[in-house]
């Protein structure tokens, strides 16, 4: 094992060495046309400062042929993987399936992702979660934590699931599955990064309480490069007091935009990507996070979200609209994040009425006072406005766009579930 870890991490080392130079964004006319096609005043007001906005936007084009095989066209607007953005919630889709995958690996019919789980602590900062009254189990499981990171994206879920992989293992995964400059290196809980480095004991236990499978405490010891910095902003509070420097997110999580959206595009569509990027998952666990990743929170018993707050398109951006209801016939499978100013959404939209399908992910920066972790970020005025804008631009473009073949989309075809009125308070206030 010894020789594993020193030979991983020279390799790691050397690797370091090979750091590319800041990247050239890439831009295609036929996306950049498109989007002129908005006049929308929000929408003009960043198309005209994409720089300012640090935009960066995949326009995903689907064609299928005639045995219903599909094609993927990706058009670029202003993405570079070296342009640094806070990916806040997004990275609980890699999490959820590294998790899968990690039970899926323990070869243990015993688990599933249903088991009764706990987790202990073991280290400075960790803390307990051995019930979770928000599930019909009374227990956490991977299942219940894919759900809240999903439906609503709690942030406690993701830690967990964090915990469980272990940040070693996480890293390790993305990068042999073709996502180097993916890096994860911290829960969503207030932690220094040796703390981080640590990962708590967890145990998965039958319902009468006894174990089944113990897992100890874990500690990373790989290196992570962090030798492009990535500081932003004119200040920071850190606590009440303002630092008049930029906020340095050089440690922070990172997850460039096309490798998001290829996690996603790997998800949904297994078979388009090489093999190596696939997740080992199975039917069940395809069919399980299809369900939840576009099930909204008002169709969920549990959690038992309060439907009036988390409303269908509350972690749909690019419908996100309190006015107009989703679309009929409308299925969005993404993952959204939020934090720091920076919004993003990575999505795959199936309208089964109108029989049409792509795939879109964008994120834009929208903090003009230039100060971070003051809570004032202009999400509501520019941030979502904007969002839903370039949606229904793309929406109402794949509307009208010529297909040689429909797609047959009953691969994502859901039975959703139906809200039962049993009278249990509902979930409102989550940490997201």
């Amino acid at each position: 094992m010894r020789l594993l870890i020193n030979t991983f991490t020279c390799l790691l080392i050397a690797s370091l060495f090979t750091l590319p130079a800041h990247g050239q964004a890439r831009t295609d006319t036929h996306l950049t046309n498109l989007l002129k096609t908005n006049k929308s005043p929000i929408f003009q007001q960043v198309m005209q400062r994409p720089d300012e906005y640090r935009v960066q936007i995949i326009y995903t084009q689907i064609d299928r042929d005639k045995a219903n095989r599909p094609s993927f066209t990706n058009y670029y607007f202003r993405v570079d993987s070296t342009e640094y953005f806070n990916p806040a919630s997004t990275v609980k889709l890699p999490l959820a399936l590294l998790s899968l995958e990690k039970l899926n690996s323990l070869k243990n019919p015993r688990l599933t992702k249903f088991t009764p789980m706990q987790f202990d602590s073991a280290y400075s900062k960790q803390t307990r979660e051995w019930t979770d009254k928000t599930a019909e189990s009374g227990y956490p499981s991977i299942a219940h934590l894919i759900r809240k990171a999903f439906l609503v994206s709690e942030n406690d879920p993701y830690s967990r699931m964090y915990e469980f992989v272990g940040q070693q293992q996480i890293n390790r995964s993305l990068h042999a599955k073709g996502y180097p400059d993916t890096r994860i290196t911290h829960r969503f809980v207030r932690m220094s990064a040796e703390e981080n480095r640590h990962t708590n004991p967890v145990r998965f236990i039958d319902k009468d309480g006894s174990t089944i499978y113990t897992q100890p405490a874990a500690y990373n010891t790989d290196p992570f490069d962090f030798r492009r910095e990535a500081r932003l902003g004119n200040a920071h509070y850190v606590g009440d007091s303002l630092v008049k420097k930029p906020f340095d997110f050089t440690m922070r999580n990172k997850l460039p935009l096309e490798s998001l959206q290829q996690i996603l595009q790997s998800t949904l569509f297994p078979e388009s990507v090489p093999e190596k990027q696939r997740f080992n998952l199975t039917q069940d666990d395809y069919s399980f996070l299809y369900q939840y990743l576009s099930q909204t929170p008002g169709e969920t018993n549990y959690p038992k979200y309060d439907p009036k707050m988390y409303y269908d398109s509350y972690v749909k951006f690019f419908f996100r609209d309190t006015l107009h209801p989703m679309p009929d016939g409308v299925r969005v499978f993404n993952k959204v994040g939020w934090a720091y100013g920076f919004l993003t959404d990575a999505s795959y939209v199936a309208d089964f009425k109108n029989k049409v399908e792509y795939m879109l992910t964008a994120v834009i920066y929208v903090n003009s006072d230039g100060i971070l972790n003051d809570d004032k970020y202009d999400d509501e005025t520019v941030g979502w406005p904007f969002l839903y804008q370039l949606g229904q631009t793309i929406y109402q473009h794949e509307l009208r766009r010529k297909r040689t073949y429909k797609p047959d989309l009953s691969r994502f075809k859901v039975t959703y579930e139906k809200r039962v009125n049993d009278g249990r308070p509902t979930v409102k206030g989550v940490d997201n």
